[in-house]
């Protein structure tokens, strides 16, 4: 009897616990109908003052008491110093672009070009770290785009690379005022490719029919799963070429004085190597760069975030809490 009565208030228990979490999912799934559309927000962090910030931590750590006081006295009279310069110092804004194969990165990208486009005063500068091995050719030259945005604004702008900026991500670096290249960081890659397979055989194989209809002659030119013609292969390396032409065309813009026919052939160089072909215009890294920047700049990080969805939110806490409830029968059944 005990038993019984014990395993009724345990299923209870559980039966408590399925229709709560069935009320959370329909609220989840009605907060996500409200919420179709990701808003986002712009984050500003002032690196400026945590490099300072860093700087004293690390002094209070290492001086003496007495040289510690000394510092903090000569602090003082520094800081009077700079709030009547801060006014006037020039401000430079950091960006990250760190690029998949789609490039959808663009869409966060946009956002912060905006934004700088909007408060940005004369003498300041745009810091962008770039990191993408490239993909998509729309996707990148989409991005291409509004990095020429702070240029037709005469907003001057560098491309820190620290890995990699290849093909799509060369694209983006080569629009800048100049290029600042790790010495083993990979840059170039200026062509084109693409590569697909290729099921007609294996359909065959296996008594599988397969049919493509289209109106227009090269509408589709090389198929994954149809027999592909050799003039279908011809007139697909005729748009490969086009493309790669363009994309010479589109480096030899911002950066006249390379050869191009020397390093559009679609290989990569390291970062030393690049600098000697004029693919890169200095070697140094990206926290180099900044700390130079901020002897005599402001400096500020801007990045666009999409904010949680509420439904996001609460499956995040639905989910915290259900594992708690379980946890603690579980616990009680053990006892």
């Amino acid at each position: 009897m005990d038993f019984l009565i014990e395993y009724g208030m345990f299923l209870a228990k559980a039966v408590t616990i399925v229709v709560a979490v069935v009320a959370v999912i329909i609220v989840i799934v009605a907060s996500g109908m409200k919420n179709k559309t990701d808003k986002g927000e712009l984050k500003l962090t002032d690196l400026t003052d945590e490099l300072k910030q860093l700087k004293h931590d690390l002094k209070q750590e290492l001086l003496s008491k007495k040289q510690w006081k000394a510092y903090e006295k000569q602090l003082k009279a520094d800081e009077k110093a700079q709030e009547k310069q801060e006014n006037t110092l020039s401000k430079v804004y950091v960006l990250d672009f760190k690029g998949s194969i789609d490039a959808n990165e663009v869409a966060s990208l946009r956002e912060e070009i905006t934004a700088i486009l909007t408060i940005a005063e004369e003498g300041d500068q745009v810091l962008v770290n770039v990191e993408s091995g490239g993909g998509m050719v729309h996707g990148y030259g989409l991005a291409s785009s509004q990095l020429d945005r702070l240029r037709q604004a005469n907003i001057p702008f560098t491309v820190c690379i620290d890995k990699v900026a290849a093909s799509g991500g060369y694209m983006m670096a080569c629009v800048a005022n100049k290029i600042v290249a790790a010495p083993f960081a990979i840059v170039g890659s200026i062509g084109v490719v693409a590569q697909l397979p290729n099921f007609s055989k294996l359909l065959k194989k296996h008594d599988i029919e397969y049919e493509q209809h289209t109106a227009g002659d090269f509408k589709r030119t090389l198929t994954v799963f149809g027999e592909n013609t050799d003039e279908g292969r011809k007139k697909f390396q005729e748009e490969l070429e086009e493309t790669h032409v363009l994309f010479k065309q589109f480096v030899s813009q911002y950066r006249p004085e390379l050869e191009i026919a020397k390093v559009a052939t679609g290989e990569h160089w390291y970062g030393q190597q690049a600098k000697e072909l004029g693919l890169v215009d200095e070697i140094s890294t990206s926290d180099d760069v900044v700390l130079n920047l901020v002897k005599d700049h402001q400096v500020f990080k801007l990045k666009y975030q999409t904010k949680k969805k509420l439904a996001d939110k609460i499956a995040h806490g639905a989910s915290l809490s259900v594992t708690s409830m379980l946890n603690k029968l579980a616990e009680r059944r053990a006892v």
